[in-house]
């Protein structure tokens, strides 16, 4: 047996610069699971979506090791922040601001999210 997954006619959307970029469909994102997109000037975002349907997106470069990886770190919670942790060396970046938490001089862009 096969299973189709379901789709919706919702769509994940960023703002890069003073308008949206349409990345996939809602559907694509399962809470927990980070999914990486390709944006028009070729950088790549992970984006998530946690258990309450919140959406983030922020940079998939980790930025240290270079590798674009982020999208499929492990995500969780830190005195309330959501965060991924890089599956690489562990470090864990705030959904919200991008900010590392284990490195305060280190963060990565996080952008604005929406589904429309």
């Amino acid at each position: 047996m096969t299973l189709a997954l379901e789709t919706t006619d919702l769509k994940v959307q960023l703002r890069l610069a003073d308008d949206w970029f349409t990345v996939c469909d809602l559907s694509t994102l399962l809470p927990g699971r980070g999914v990486a997109a390709l944006l028009p000037d070729g950088r790549q975002v992970a984006l998530f979506a946690d258990r309450t349907g919140r959406l983030y997106a922020i940079d998939n470069r980790d930025p240290f090791t270079g590798a674009a990886v982020l999208s499929r770190g492990l995500t969780g919670t830190h005195q309330g922040r959501p965060f991924v942790a890089s599956p690489l060396l562990k470090q864990r970046f705030d959904l919200e601001s991008g900010q590392c938490l284990d490195d305060e001089a280190v963060r990565v862009t996080a952008y604005e999210v929406k589904a429309a």
